[in-house]
């Protein structure tokens, strides 16, 4: 099943993206889809919900690395939150949770990204 992908400018350039379901494969295309728009579009500080995420595939790994990179170069990050317990075990088990700055709520990555307070894992 593919994931829908729920988005929201929350001010400025701080956009909520929040995919559903698997990010594998079949659904990663429009999830990158959707990070490149805000890219393109000069919205550099991404949250990714990853509330409704049931499992990441390397494949979506990928593009939260790629929209990673590109984000911190255009002065920005992408930050994740809401992650449940199977997802982050999967981003424990490649390393990337020392990548990634990961928040429990939408609203503590919100605040955090606006406030520019250092990020935490």
């Amino acid at each position: 099943m593919n994931a829908a992908v729920a988005q929201e400018i929350v001010e400025g350039d701080i956009v909520r993206i929040a995919p559903q379901g698997r990010l594998d494969t079949f659904s990663v295309p429009p999830f990158e889809q959707v990070l490149t728009e805000h890219l393109d579009a000069g919205r550099s500080r991404l949250i990714v919900d990853l509330a409704g995420v049931t499992y990441v595939s390397s494949s979506g790994l990928r593009a939260l690395l790629s929209a990673r990179r590109r984000a911190r170069t255009a002065g920005g990050d992408v930050v994740l939150c809401s992650m449940a317990p199977r997802v982050r075990e999967i981003f424990e088990m490649v390393g990337f949770i020392s990548l990634f700055h990961v928040y429990p709520t939408p609203d503590e990555a919100i605040r955090s990204v606006r406030e520019g307070t250092p990020p935490h894992a």
